[in-house]
């Protein structure tokens, strides 16, 4: 609505900026619980694997891969939702400062 109309209705500002408390941790936690299901059945199979010798003289493991994902978005995950805190402080303060 805000690039249509040039405004956000405050009725609509605080659930777009709140909704994350619940979203963020549902989502990081499935995200991260589906790719540790999915290891085992990632290491046993050669799926999206590029194994050397070949023309590209390039190897890329998908196990290996998903563990790097992991080794990353767990420790980054609270200053994504730290961030988020942030942003919405400050989009709700300016909400308020203009009513």
């Amino acid at each position: 609505m805000k690039e249509a109309f040039g405004y956000t209705p405050s009725w609509l500002q605080w659930p777009r900026y709140s909704s994350f408390f619940v979203m963020y941790p549902t989502g990081i936690s499935s995200e991260v619980g589906l790719i540790y299901t999915a290891l085992p059945y990632i290491k046993n199979s050669d799926l999206y694997c590029l194994r050397m010798p070949n023309k590209l003289n390039y190897a890329f493991d998908y196990f290996y891969a998903a563990l790097l994902v992991l080794a990353v978005y767990v420790p980054g995950s609270p200053h994504m939702y730290m961030y988020m805190m942030g942003q919405r402080k400050k989009a709700l303060s300016k909400s308020r400062k203009s009513d």
